[in-house]
Formats: C-alpha cells, sequence, structure tokens
C-alpha cells in the first residue's frame, strides 16, 4: 500500500512484519496449506482500499490439509503436555513482539480502533499465558473403588484434529482462546477464519509457523483454510474432525449444530448476544454511563457481547437518558488507527444496510430515536461503512429489539418496581450471553447473580457487558449456543475423558455385587 493512510499509520510496515508485505499481489492461504481455489480480495472498510488477495481452499487443498493435520496429531499428542505448553509459550512471546503491526492489521481490516485492535492481541498473549500454565494442570480425579483390591480414576487425552470457525469481528482473539488450549490438550488445529478479515489469518498462521519450524515440530499442529460457509462445512460434514468450534450468528450456529450432530460428533457455539445492563436506583451514573457507552459503541456495536439494551428504573430514566445523550454527542468517529476517534466504520456495506433497516424497522414499530443515525459522508468516510451510533426509546415486546443487530444501536427500556421486573424483561429474550447491572444495592445484585435472576452465561455487576478476562469461562446459554472457552475448565472439551480401573488383586470379583461362577 501507498496511499496516505497507510504512510501516516504505517501499515506497509506492519504488513512487512507479519510476512504479508507482497499480499496485494495474490498469495496462497500459508504455510502447510495449498490454496487452489478463487481469489478473495479483502478491502478495508476504514478507506475502502484493497489490503490483498488470498486464494481459496478447495476439496482437493482441503484433502491435503486433513493429512497433514491427521498425521502431525498422531506425533503432537505423545508429546508431553508441558513441553506442548513451552511451544505455546514461544508462541505467546512472538505475539509479544508483533503486537503493534498485527494490531494494525486487525484494526485496519476489521475496522475497529487501533486500541481495540492491540486489546485482542493482548488476548492471545494472555491466553497463552493461561495455556502454558495449565499444560502442567490438566488434572484428573481417583475414586474409591466399592471392589477391594482395586484402584479407579479418570484421566482426559487428547481429542483429535479441532476444526475452528470464527468471525469477523474478532479476527484472531477467538482463534488463540481455542487453538492455545486445543494444542496444550495435544489436539492440532484447523482454522477457518472469516472470509472478511482472511488476511488477519494468514498473519496468525505465518507466526506460528514460524514457532513450529524454529522447534522442528510438524507444520500440520495448526492449518489455515480458506472461503465461505462452504469452505466451513467441508469441517462440520468431516468425521476426521470430533469438535468443531463455531463463533457467529444463531443462524449459522444452527446449521453447524446439526451437521456435526448428525455424524454424532461435538460442536462448541458461541452464537449471537443481546445484552442488557439493568438500572436499579441504586446505580452510580457515572460508571453506568461509561460502561453503557463503550459497551454499545465499541467495535461500531459488532461484539457479541455489545450492549443492545438499557434497562432503566422509572425513578431514574430522565438522568439517565440525558446523560447519555449528552456523552453520545462527545464521541467522535473516524479512521479507527487515529487514537482520537471513539468509533470506527462497521465491515462493509452490508453491514450499513442492515443498520439502516433495524432504524427503520424500529419506528414502524413505534420506537422514538433519541439519537438520530444515519450513515456518513465526505472524504473521511469515502469507504461508505460509517454510521451514527443510534439511541432509540424502544419496548422489550418489539421484534426489532428480539433481534440482535450488529451496529451500534441502543434500545433504552423502562421498568418499574422492584429489580425481579427488571430481571424479566432482560432474560425475556432468545439469547443469553452477557448481562450486567448497575447498583450499589447488595441485594439487588445477589437476586441478580442468583438462580432465579440472570439467565446468560455471563453477569456482571457494576461493568459492563463488554469485555472478558481470559481467566473466567466466556459463553452462554438458550440460543447462544451453550459453548464454553478461555479460561476456567473449558480445556476439558478438547480433550475426551477415561475412566480406568485397575485390579492389583488375585481375585476378579465383578461390580455391585454379581455373581458369576465358572
Amino acid at each position: 500500500m501507498s496511499n496516505v493512510a497507510a504512510a501516516t499509520f504505517g501499515l506497509d510496515e506492519a504488513l512487512e512484519q507479519l510476512g504479508l508485505g507482497e499480499i496485494n499481489e495474490g498469495t496462497s492461504t500459508g504455510s502447510n496449506n495449498f490454496g487452489s481455489g478463487e481469489v478473495i480480495e479483502s478491502y478495508s472498510p476504514v478507506d475502502g482500499d484493497l489490503i490483498g488477495k488470498v486464494t481459496t481452499t478447495s476439496k482437493e487443498d482441503y484433502e491435503k490439509v486433513m493429512t497433514a493435520a491427521s498425521q502431525a496429531f498422531t506425533f503432537w499428542r505423545k508429546v508431553p503436555a508441558p513441553q506442548r505448553g513451552e511451544v505455546v509459550r514461544q508462541f505467546g512471546e512472538k505475539l509479544r513482539e508483533l503486537k503493534e503491526p498485527l494490531g494494525k492489521l486487525v484494526s485496519y481490516e476489521m475496522g475497529k480502533s487501533y486500541q481495540e485492535g492491540l486489546g485482542e492481541v493482548q488476548e492471545m498473549i494472555d491466553i497463552c499465558d493461561f495455556a502454558v500454565g495449565l499444560s502442567r494442570q490438566l488434572h484428573g480425579l481417583t475414586m474409591h473403588s466399592e471392589r477391594p483390591g482395586h484402584r479407579m480414576y479418570e484421566q482426559y487425552h487428547p481429542l483429535g484434529v479441532v476444526g475452528i470457525i470464527s468471525a469477523f469481528n474478532f479476527p484472531v482473539a477467538v482463534w488463540s482462546w481455542n487453538t492455545a488450549l486445543a494444542w496444550i490438550c495435544g489436539d492440532v488445529c484447523v482454522w477457518k477464519p472469516s472470509e472478511k478479515t482472511p488476511l488477519c489469518g494468514v498473519a496468525c498462521q505465518n507466526i506460528i509457523a514460524e514457532v513450529l519450524k524454529e522447534n522442528n515440530l510438524p507444520e500440520g499442529i495448526s492449518c489455515l483454510i480458506n472461503g465461505d460457509y462452504k469452505v466451513g462445512e467441508f469441517m462440520t460434514h468431516d468425521k476426521r474432525v470430533p469438535l468443531v468450534s463455531a463463533t457467529g450468528s444463531i443462524r449459522m450456529g444452527k446449521i453447524v449444530a446439526q451437521a456435526v450432530a448428525a455424524r454424532l460428533g461435538k460442536s462448541l457455539l458461541e452464537l449471537g448476544g443481546n445484552n442488557a445492563i439493568i438500572v436499579t436506583p441504586d446505580a452510580d451514573i457515572k460508571m453506568t454511563v461509561i460502561g453503557a457507552v463503550f459497551g454499545a459503541v465499541g467495535t461500531a456495536g459488532q461484539r457479541c457481547t455489545s450492549t443492545r439494551r438499557l434497562i432503566i428504573h422509572d425513578s431514574m430514566y430522565d438522568q439517565v437518558k440525558k446523560a447519555l445523550v449528552d456523552a453520545y454527542r462527545q464521541l467522535r468517529i473516524g479512521n479507527p488507527l487515529d487514537e482520537n476517534n471513539h468509533v470506527g466504520p462497521l465491515i462493509d456495506k452490508d453491514a450499513v444496510k442492515m443498520y439502516e433497516a433495524a432504524l427503520e424497522k424500529v419506528k414502524t414499530e413505534g420506537g422514538n430515536i433519541l439519537v438520530e443515525g444515519g450513515v456518513l459522508t465526505g472524504e473521511a468516510y469515502e469507504s461508505g461503512c460509517y454510521v451514527k451510533p443510534a439511541i432509540v426509546e424502544a419496548e422489550n415486546s418489539f421484534d426489532i429489539v428480539q433481534e440482535e443487530t450488529f451496529a451500534p444501536i441502543l434500545y433504552l427500556l423502562k421498568y418499574s418496581g422492584g429489580v425481579e421486573n427488571a430481571i424479566a424483561i432482560q432474560n425475556g429474550v432468545v439469547q443469553g450471553l452477557s448481562s450486567a447491572i448497575m447498583t450499589n444495592n447488595l441485594r439487588e445484585a445477589e437476586q441478580f447473580l442468583s438462580a432465579a435472576g440472570s439467565d446468560c452465561g455471563i453477569a456482571n455487576v457494576n461493568i459492563g457487558t463488554s469485555g472478558a478476562e481470559i481467566g473466567g469461562a466466556f459463553g452462554g446459554e438458550k440460543e447462544t449456543g451453550g459453548g464454553r472457552e478461555s479460561g476456567s475448565d473449558a480445556w476439558k472439551i478438547y480433550m475426551r475423558r477415561q475412566t480406568n480401573t485397575i485390579n492389583y488383586t488375585t481375585e476378579l470379583p465383578l461390580a455391585q455385587g454379581i455373581k458369576f461362577d465358572l
């Protein structure tokens, strides 16, 4: 690239550092992958410029990738877990060295702010650190046998080839959540990144390929395939892939789940969110505004954990509404590589159309638009992907409020009475990913976190819905899919459980006291 933006923000240098210097001339899908299909052109939503081209994976290419991955697994599963952890540690060190250029690529190809791009790479580094420690803690259990002279225990073994399908909004972090854990568990990975952010996938593959080469390890431990949903179907229908981890829309997740279940495989699904913050009379208004605004406009509303709904007690409603409107007036929209800006573009023009359609629909359903949306025009917004964050007064029963619109639209909902009424509104959607309550009332907080409270996989008190630490398991319930990634004991899905019983006597007693004499 040679345009002004590239020169200003060091994008050319970043691409060089990531091994993508010639990518605008067309490229294969990276080390150990043999893309010979059609070409994907990656255009930046920041300025509409072509960043580079990537060849897609044909069925024949896929078979070569699966052969490489399957062969690598037979070796990798026998490497002691702490040694596998050492490889992941080295990968984390490479990410530290390349944090700035990879963060820039994430920002430029996806459209999120540069700070968020850096934060996403930091998530990758953090999960590597977590996985390194975990590589010495893949614990099983020892149980007491009912039979004398017997020992019973359970252990975990590597699962095999793990397929990963990731979305555009977190083009590198979600892959790392899966791979860092899968690798230390002894699995190998085949990744299909979003066709909207293919260069981020190639960059990550270049980084891990270098680590594998330096350690004289099979390159099939990490494989990359590129293309649209048809390429993803190669994995979902493939019995050689025992686990498919898929991140995306509810519609996509249902298709993946049915295909994988039909062959009795396992799915890890991270799907849509329709996340709410409850604001009670005991809320801190300043904290509420900060949490709600970042949650609603961060990544231009394109996070699965983005704040979509603000459920405000009627006694606080006007005060919170005014504070939010004032805060929105201060938002700066523009090039996400310019750190003076708060909001970057949507991913593409299809996303813009979806945003416009949502605002039109809420009007027809009777919503009141407090902060007008709209598409921005002019030289600074020439990609056509920049929109204004909007605030709408609405009802939870509106069809459009029940949906997840991947755009910066925040719905204000009013409740009266006790916090149980707000919780009912929050839970009254099909998604169940992230939730939050703003209150200094201990009883309200505990009620929100109780079994009768939030039905989401994530429930926060006095922080927003967006932003999760890797130490906790990440995922949601209901139509969010039920999957868990990242921290806690999420590693277990990447392994197969085995129960072992050892008889160290000269007798063969049967369980439950059954007699079988010969």
